[in-house]
């Protein structure tokens, strides 16, 4: 049994909810797999960044405040010093401090103190490539020795955004199994992504619509900006392109905020409505394009400023733009409008986090991640409807120029090319067809008597009766009010013309449901097989065919109103002539 498109899509919407939810569960199992130690640290901010571990282990005990809890700082170039006390450990079991949410920090160090009274290093951060870490993994991970007494110190620095840390403490089972669930969904999403990024490419193909390229950018950008902002490109994807695994999160954050502008302008159709509303969202979308190369040039917290002012703005114009198009008419731009909800809800979290307002959490970090999960696969719907409407419009108006909008039968000139052609084959192949042209020659009288609605019913009454008579190569055309040609392809037997014909005759003269029964339609009727018993043809074949409809047409104007049926009979190379 055949699924319906229906089914299908809702199906695959239902798949991106599970995965959502997966998404959800997945930090709170996390935090429960571990023991977030960050109100257990002290703090101090280097504004220069030159201090040492040697220069901070000798700062009075005042000058290293209790954090209590997650919150960011604006440091510039300086650096973040964090200063945990290990509480006693099972010595039987390996630890590790985690730097929860943090794939994006610039450089992560950690020092602790060995029994031999040496300083212990490990570092990661997006400084380095991922594969020189000390412990490769999305986010930065550091093992602790539980032999070795005193305080662990971690620095951080990011630079241009503010830095932020929330520490967990957790055991090497925990965080295999942690990282394999997050693993493990974090694929989950990005195949699904790459499976809406098939389908979106198919119906650009499909609808040459360029709506669906503008969504297949969108839709790329948004998974490279996760992949990199997740950390699993750095550690899967690039993990030996430092520089890349930096810059990649910015990059396209700025790609899918200019791609997400670009896509909502051509769902909207601005370009009908506003033409100066459509050179400013032309050229908002190009800034952002383009805005990465001054920002990697500045890389300042004033260019990072900017660029999540940009970031927000364009949510507030791709909503007031999406519903502003609805209220001129343009129904599926409202319908985006609330397919970009789910992201635009989620958004403020990791742009608050970024602007130093809100700490590290899984909130700032998956936010993004679970209403993009949501957001993509309803846009496809949107669009694949919009499409489909489309397209069957474009197809109305195509049969509109090829069939009466009376009968719906093919029009004159569709008839004198199948015409031509079948002549063609026809004698190509040493075979015969015939051409029928039949009148209602009491459509007067129908319109006299029951008026002109009734007289149009009795044509589209004729018109589907001769189509049911006829095979599907043949072709039934209204060639004047109340006259239709028959073209029967070959090959076709001349003797079975005289049937046929008789079977249009009873047509006519059976009642039928939509006419009153004593309505009777009475058909005159002229036939002639061709070629062989037709004129030679010259090159200009489409006029010839023309010629011969003009001649049966004459014929059927001067046939005896005695008689019903002639078959006419043209001897070669004679041309048309009246009969």
């Amino acid at each position: 049994m055949r699924e319906s498109p229906r089914w299908s899509w809702a199906r695959c919407w239902l798949t991106g909810v599970l995965l959502v939810l997966g998404l959800t569960i997945s930090p709170a199992w996390a935090a429960s797999s571990g023991d977030f130690v960050t109100a257990d640290t002290r703090y101090w901010v280097d504004v220069t960044g030159r201090a040492t571990i040697e220069d901070v282990t000798r700062l009075p005990a005042e000058a290293v405040q209790a954090l209590q809890r997650p919150r960011s700082f604006e440091i510039d170039r300086g650096a973040l010093w964090l200063r945990y006390e290990p509480p006693a450990l099972d010595a039987s079991q390996t630890w590790y401090l985690v730097i929860e949410g943090a794939a994006f920090t610039n450089l992560a160090t950690m020092y602790q103190m060995g029994p031999d009274g040496r300083w212990k290093i490990q570092q990661a951060g997006d400084h380095l490539p991922v594969k020189s870490w000390s412990h490769p993994d999305r986010m930065p991970v550091f093992s602790l020795d539980v032999a070795s007494a005193g305080p662990v110190w971690l620095r951080l620095e990011n630079h241009p955004s503010p830095v932020s840390a929330s520490l967990r403490l957790v055991d090497a089972r925990n965080l295999q199994a942690q990282r394999d669930l997050s693993l493990l969904l974090l694929g989950g999403y990005l195949g699904f992504g790459l499976l809406v990024l098939f389908l979106g490419w198919v119906h650009a193909r499909l609808y040459a619509d360029r709506v669906f390229i503008a969504y297949v950018t969108y839709v790329t950008c948004m998974l490279g900006f996760q992949v990199s902002f997740t950390g699993l490109g750095g550690l899967l994807l690039w993990p030996g392109m430092a520089r890349w695994n930096d810059m990649a999160p910015a990059l396209f954050m700025l790609w899918l905020t200019a791609s997400g502008i670009w896509f909502v302008r051509e769902v909207s159709a601005l370009s009908r409505h506003s033409r100066g509303l459509y050179r400013f969202v032309t050229a908002w979308s190009l800034a952002g394009f383009l805005y990465p190369a001054l920002y990697f040039l500045f890389l300042s917290p004033a260019a990072f400023k900017l660029l999540n002012l940009y970031g927000l703005l364009s949510v507030l114009l791709s909503m007031a733009v999406c519903i502003w198009a609805w209220r001129k008419g343009e129904v599926h731009a409202g319908w985006t409008a609330l397919g970009f909800l789910p992201l635009h809800l989620a958004y403020p979290f990791p742009a608050l986090r970024s602007a130093g307002m809100l700490p590290d959490s899984w909130a700032t970090q998956y936010a993004v991640l679970i209403g993009s999960a949501i957001e993509i696969p309803l846009l496809l719907f949107i669009l694949h409807r919009r499409a489909k409407e489309f397209n069957e419009n474009r197809a109305r108006m195509r049969v509109i120029d090829s069939t009466d909008p009376l009968t719906g039968l093919t029009v004159l000139p569709v008839l004198l090319l199948r015409l031509a052609d079948a002549l063609r084959r026809a004698r190509r192949n040493g075979q015969e067809c015939a051409l029928v042209l039949v009148d209602l020659s009491n459509h007067a009288d129908i319109v006299a008597t029951e008026g002109r609605e009734m007289g149009d019913r009795a044509l589209v009454v004729a018109a589907s009766q001769l189509s049911k008579l006829v095979r599907d190569v043949d072709t039934v055309c209204r060639v004047a009010d109340t006259r239709f040609a028959i073209l029967l392809e070959a090959p076709y037997r001349p003797a079975m013309l005289h049937v046929f014909v008789q079977h249009i005759i009873a047509k006519g003269l059976a009642g039928v449901a939509p006419l009153p029964p004593h309505l009777s339609r009475r058909f005159r009727i002229v036939s002639v097989a061709l070629p062989d018993t037709a004129m030679d043809f010259q090159p200009e074949e489409e006029k010839d065919v023309s010629l011969l409809l003009s001649r049966l047409n004459r014929t059927l104007d001067k046939l005896d109103p005695k008689k019903v049926v002639l078959h006419l009979s043209v001897p070669s190379r004679a041309g048309p002539t009246e009969v």
